[in-house]
């Protein structure tokens, strides 16, 4: 089933190439069925890119999806323009009335920031309080994922030695939890950081599950009061490119921190490959299916 965006949002030509099966407000009221709304809460600087990062693995399901996109209205976009937040963004104050089925909150390149120094950290919280009683599951990213374990379970963070960047292996922790249904013993995920968790406090909460994790890069997914909100360390969304473009932007700020494992034989020069797509995939269709789609009621009171 198809993805509804909206129809002039510039990563639909994306999807479409792709296959992806997406449709526009006018062709989904003729659809007689109760779709899942999902809302997004873009905290990435290149918006238009995580758009479609995101919108691509949230399509590849047998349910129909309303996207609606939130930016905080504390803090001003550098990199994406007026017209595109405009025309396809709204704000908390606009839709705290409103029940969503589903939300991702996305990472931002802030993690050397003390979480309080952040200027849209008090909008941030207030977001993440309102997901409690009106989000039937939300789904943070990397940095999302730190200032959700920091806020709702105390849990903090520290800066690394030097930026964890790379495609590492992880193992499963957690065999019966359902968002890692038909996951491998052992898969590859990308992570891009500066900062990680301390793993004592993860392991001396009670109610936070650690579902998976890498000997070399550390927690990646953690799930609490059964799946309402779901932690995720690492970039499963992530392209092939995209931690080359990192890299490369890395470069020009005068950083040579090679991502591990990613370029073939270590040579930038040479293309990387995706080799943690189906896992990705697999991780957002359970997500949906298992954490949203049969939990979510099907008329909020």
């Amino acid at each position: 089933m198809p993805i509804k965006i909206p129809k002039l949002l510039p990563a639909r030509e994306i999807l479409e190439k792709e296959n992806i099966f997406v449709m526009d407000e006018d062709r989904a009221i003729t659809q007689d069925i109760r779709p899942l709304n999902i809302l997004i809460l873009n905290l990435m600087p290149e918006k238009e890119k995580t758009e479609a990062h995101l919108l691509r693995l949230l399509g590849n399901t047998p349910l129909q999806v309303n996207i609606s996109f939130l930016k905080t209205a504390s803090h001003e976009s550098k990199n994406t323009s007026s017209l595109h937040l405009d025309q396809f963004y709204t704000t908390i104050a606009e839709i705290k009335h409103r029940k969503f089925d589903g939300m991702i909150i996305t990472g931002a390149p802030i993690e050397l920031l003390a979480f309080e120094e952040v200027d849209y950290w008090k909008e941030l919280t207030n977001i993440m309080d309102w997901t409690k009683d009106n989000v039937t599951s939300t789904l943070h990213i990397c940095w999302g994922a730190q200032a959700a374990l920091y806020h709702h379970f105390n849990i903090t963070k520290y800066e690394l030695p030097q930026k964890c960047t790379g495609v590492f292996w992880h193992h499963i922790d957690d065999q019966s939890e359902k968002l890692l249904r038909g996951f491998d013993d052992v898969y590859l995920a990308p992570h891009s950081r500066n900062t990680n968790i301390f793993i004592e406090q993860l392991q001396a909460n009670p109610t936070v599950k650690l579902l998976s994790s890498s000997e070399e890069a550390g927690p990646f997914i953690m799930s609490a009061n059964n799946g309402k909100q779901i932690m995720i360390t690492g970039h499963l969304e992530y392209d092939a490119s995209t931690l080359a473009e990192e890299y490369r932007r890395d470069l020009e700020k005068g950083l040579n921190i090679l991502p591990l494992h990613y370029f073939p034989n270590d040579d930038p020069s040479k293309s990387p490959s995706n080799k943690w797509r189906s896992h990705a995939h697999l991780l957002f269709s359970n997500w949906l299916n298992y954490y949203v789609y049969q939990e979510t009621p099907f008329e909020w009171d």
